[in-house]
């Protein structure tokens, strides 16, 4: 299989995170803080050392502030609904992803909260000064994507952050496209809430996310429950991170998402931004001297991450994947994306587009393998 659907999860991930989880799964996965045995211990000391090496990545204040969650979805909808209280107004945009998008609409239809949405530009982008002119008395949250999922838009989260700050309010920031691509500072992006996924671009396995929480904003617990310590309070405990980390965590999963981030560092931001930016230059430019195709977001590689959409006029875009699947194993990801707000606004729904995202084990030949499958089928 060829495959371009690492904005969903990365594939393959890099053989440091596999060897890991399988020497920790066999040697030392016990239930981190419930037990006072070394491999407790040694579970525990796991969980320690990740919130550390991820408050160093995106210079947290500290990394007790870093609660694991199942997802980006699990982080966001902690911050959501342990930060928002009724009446707030919330401002958000119509690049969001459903994970976002979902949680604030349901609690605006229940009556708890106002929301207002603000449209990108024709390429993808937020104008800073959109979001300050939606600002209310009442606003109490700007919640917004780093990166659009479906057009590879990098949004001004570090303009928009200190118009936040300004008018003492809370940043919320969607990490799910950029962390491990781009570089993120939550103290000078004025960030209080960064939601990120460990499977994307961290490179960790499914079933693991984080949720920074600055000392600006209060969350209440999103689940309540055992923490391994404290068992005397009736209530979760009020410190960090047990307070948002009811259940056993995912230890194993944790473990991954380090090994997954030792990568990272090692292969460089930049330098991963770089090869996937350049493999998607190649696929825009081959395809952009064939008639009948569309593309969607900036063409600057300065304004968006490894991620093209288009269309294509002679099929739509769940025919073409599943041919492109079915016929030439290439996979990669059409229709709406879990972003409904983007495609109206670009007049792709129902059928959207299709999406192709690769990765830093992709290579030249796997676009041109792309291309040659695209010109096969659209020349029939």
């Amino acid at each position: 299989m060829t495959y371009l659907d690492n904005a969903a999860t990365s594939f393959p991930k890099p053989e440091g995170v596999y060897a890991t989880m399988d020497r920790f799964a066999r040697h030392d996965l016990a239930n981190p803080g419930r037990s006072g045995h070394r491999m407790a211990l040694a579970s525990e000391h796991a969980l320690a050392d990740a919130r550390h090496r991820l408050n160093r990545f995106f210079n947290g204040r500290n990394p007790d502030r870093w609660a694991f969650t199942l997802n980006c979805t699990d982080a966001l909808n902690m911050a959501f609904k342990g930060a928002l209280n009724d009446g707030d107004h919330v401002v958000t945009s119509d690049l969001e992803h459903n994970s976002v998008s979902r949680p604030l609409v349901a609690l605006a239809e229940a009556g708890r909260i106002t929301l207002t949405r603000v449209a990108a530009d024709a390429g993808g982008t937020i104008d800073p000064d959109a979001v300050r002119a939606a600002l209310t008395p009442k606003t109490k949250l700007v919640a917004l994507t780093h990166a659009s999922n479906v057009l590879g838009t990098v949004q001004p989260v570090a303009e928009i952050g200190r118009i936040v700050r300004a008018r003492d309010l809370l940043f919320l920031v969607d990490a799910a496209q950029t962390a491990g691509v781009l570089p993120i500072d939550v103290q000078a992006a004025c960030i209080d809430l960064l939601a990120l996924p460990g499977h994307k671009s961290l490179f960790g396995p499914t079933g693991t996310g984080a949720l920074y929480v600055g000392p600006r904003a209060t969350v209440r617990p999103w689940r309540e429950g055992g923490t391994g310590g404290d068992s005397l309070t009736p209530t979760q405990p009020a410190d960090f991170p047990h307070h948002l980390e009811g259940g056993t965590p995912n230890v194993l999963g944790v473990v991954g998402l380090v090994a997954g981030l030792d990568f990272v560092e090692e292969r460089g931001v930049a330098s991963i931004l770089k090869h996937e930016l350049e493999l998607c230059d190649r696929l825009r430019g081959a395809l952009a001297e064939l008639p009948g195709f569309e593309f969607f977001g900036h063409a600057d590689n300065a304004r968006r991450v490894g991620t093209l959409s288009f269309r294509c006029e002679a099929l739509p875009a769940p025919d073409l994947a599943a041919i492109l699947d079915q016929s030439f194993d290439i996979a990669v990801r059409p229709g709406l994306h879990c972003a409904p707000y983007v495609h109206k606004a670009r007049g792709t729904a129902p059928d959207g587009l299709l999406r192709v995202s690769p990765g830093p084990f992709n290579t030249e030949a796997d676009i041109d393998h792309l291309i040659d499958a695209l010109k096969q089928i659209t020349s029939v």
